[in-house]
């Protein structure tokens, strides 16, 4: 291992700042010691590969039922399931990795010992992109299954023509969806290049104790998190909001953002607990730790909530038929059972038991709470896209004339089509359980030579 510095840097962003932090009792260095802050070689490879292994077969199985239609599911319906699973863990790593560039901004010290974990989450999000793109395939090759901007009977959709430029230029609508493309691969590439960057620079501040690669990591975040923010909206109407194209909210990005951020905190807690439990991180990592990881848990349970309601109230005052069909769609065929829940599942109770200091410093009371906040992100991705799968279908006559709906195709399968939503959404998080696992095991803990450790291990709330 190499020398640890002994002291904190003293630079201009700390100048005339007190750090507060407790005594630390022991010794760092007895603190860092190889077995409290490293598993043994080779450990977790069976279940790592026995997850990722089940994963691709789940996933696989699953896309093969959608197609062949098997207990009455569409393919619509497993690409929408394949998007809720998908999504749910892409939203994970861009919360991990915007926790870690804001907090590189903010000079914090007391994440410097959980800091690793939260690497080892980000560092899945090219991967949870590549995830995205058998689904993207398949859209683009059938013209159209979910993404119904893509399908060329809507060519002459007066709200897409107005919106065309965004998805298809430079081409037409019912072309190839050239720019729609273009970000989906701009996106994959910035994300690959600040995730990988930030875990070079961690990884080699290891090996060589350089304080200064710390003040890179800062500058690569001061104009890297800008652009991430773009990528985090845009992302979100590109994926999330396009299979209704006619709907629209300048909030929804916010809103993506919101939850990712949620559900990344919860497995960074969840991870966390469970190296403790595994007799790792004694003294690097303290209930103080989590208390403030707490405190980010009820932040975002709170922020969520607000930007859900902000964006409910103001579609619903302005009351114009293209923002409220989204609504009004997921208030009936049962969809409306699962508003309420996110409702008390995603703000009221998390509001309610994360308001308590004990709860948030409680080991064991977090990991079910961490275990229902990523359930219900979930549910917030279900609630968003499973809707689209089975729409009400307008029935036409031979001159193109509405004569009714199909109000009926809106329930799909019902319950019976459960199963190609538990396949596709479960395998694939066992890809990245099995990639996690994998990936804590394969190097130190925590970042030994990050300037600010002695701030972590001694850290102590005051608020």
């Amino acid at each position: 291992m190499t020398a640890l510095p002994t002291s904190l840097p003293h630079d201009a962003h700390q100048h005339g700042h007190e750090h507060r932090h407790a005594p630390v009792e022991g010794g760092l260095p007895q603190r860092l010691r190889g077995d409290n802050i490293n598993f043994p070689q080779g450990a977790g490879g069976g279940i790592s590969m026995a997850l990722m292994v089940l994963g691709v077969l789940l996933v696989a199985g699953g896309l093969a039922a959608a197609f062949s239609g098997a207990g009455g599911v569409s393919l619509k319906h497993g690409i929408a399931a394949y998007l809720v699973g998908a999504f749910t863990v892409l939203a994970i790593c861009i919360g991990a990795t915007f926790f870690v560039m804001v907090n590189y901004l903010v000079n914090s010290g007391w994440t410097s010992t959980i800091r690793r974990q939260v690497e080892n989450i980000m560092a899945f999000l090219p991967y949870a992109w590549l995830l995205l793109l058998p689904a993207l395939a398949i859209e683009i090759a059938k013209g159209g299954v979910l993404f119904t901007w893509m399908n060329k009977e809507n060519a002459t959709d007066y709200l897409l023509n107005k919106k065309a430029t965004y998805f298809f230029f430079p081409l037409h609508v019912g072309e190839f969806p050239a720019f729609f493309v273009v970000r989906t691969l701009f996106y994959g590439l910035f994300w690959w290049f600040i995730t990988s960057s930030l875990i070079r620079l961690s990884n080699e501040q290891d090996r060589t104790g350089d304080r200064w690669l710390t003040a890179k990591a800062v500058r690569l975040c001061s104009w890297g998190l800008p652009v991430f923010a773009l990528t985090i909206a845009f992302s979100g109407f590109d994926y999330l909001m396009s299979p209704d194209f006619k709907f629209f909210s300048t909030m929804w990005g916010v809103y993506f953002f919101a939850g990712a951020v949620f559900s990344a905190i919860a497995t960074i807690t969840l991870v966390i607990n469970v190296l403790l439990r595994k007799g790792k991180l004694k003294g690097c990592v303290s209930e103080e730790h989590f208390h403030d990881l707490g405190k980010f848990q009820f932040a975002f349970t709170v922020f969520w909530a607000y930007i859900g309601f902000s964006q409910y109230f103001l579609i619903y005052y302005a009351n114009i038929p293209e923002e409220t069909a989204f609504y009004n769609h997921r208030n009936a065929f049962g969809w409306d059972k699962l508003g309420i829940l996110l409702m008390v599942g995603h703000f009221i109770a998390p509001f309610f038991i994360l308001l308590s200091r004990h709860v948030k410093k409680h080991f064991n009371l977090m990991i079910p709470i961490s275990l229902w906040c990523i359930a219900m992100q979930v549910a917030d991705m279900f609630w968003i896209l499973r809707p689209m799968a089975y729409t009400p279908t307008p029935l036409k006559d031979a001159n193109g004339v509405l004569i009714a709906v199909q109000e009926a195709t809106s329930v799909g399968p019902g319950l019976a089509g459960g199963y190609l939503d538990a396949l596709l959404i479960f395998g694939m998080f066992a890809i990245f359980a099995g990639y996690l696992i994998r990936k804590v095991a394969s190097g130190p803990l925590v970042a030994v030579n990050d300037p600010r450790i002695h701030e972590a291990v001694g850290h102590k709330n005051y608020v």
